[in-house]
């Protein structure tokens, strides 16, 4: 998994200890359409996910992410939810927990695919007929396509 310039240099002063990320999920829409993605890392199926990088407005880290995760061009809509993750350890022992941004997107073009190899797939699923996805996961999601006007904070 690409991990971003600031972070391999924090990791270098700090080592495995505990980071506080900002992070974005985008749940993108194509009319009756969700994207998702099977990451790479555990094979699950998700919305594009990725980190904000310094001094990045969170909906521009966002369109990025899907950019470059799946190679769409997308609209950001809204801010859907703002969250907290439980505590992540990844396989190399670095430890992090996410401030998480979730933000309802609209497709605008091209055709998606695994574009950085974050990923092994990326591909349209009917909302009706999602694969099987973790609870926080679909908790975001339930906020993004939720008709409401405020974001959710979920705990």
């Amino acid at each position: 998994m690409p991990i971003p310039d600031f972070i391999v240099d924090l990791r270098r002063d700090i080592g495995h200890r505990p980071l506080w990320l900002a992070g974005v999920t985008a749940v993108v829409l194509r009319g009756s359409e969700m994207l998702l993605v099977r990451r790479a890392d555990t094979g699950e199926w998700s919305p594009v996910t990725g980190i904000v990088d310094p001094g990045e407005h969170p909906a521009v880290a966002a369109r990025r992410e899907v950019l470059e995760e799946a190679g769409l061009d997308v609209l950001v809509d809204r801010l859907a939810s703002v969250g907290v993750t439980d505590p992540v350890v990844y396989s190399n022992g670095d430890e992090a927990r996410y401030l998480d941004i979730t933000f309802l997107c609209r497709w605008r073009s091209g055709e998606p695919h695994p574009a950085d190899g974050e990923n092994l797939e990326a591909r349209w699923f009917d909302r009706d007929a999602l694969p099987p996805m973790a609870g926080h996961v679909t908790e975001r999601i339930d906020a993004a396509v939720a008709d409401e006007i405020a974001a959710r904070f979920r705990r």
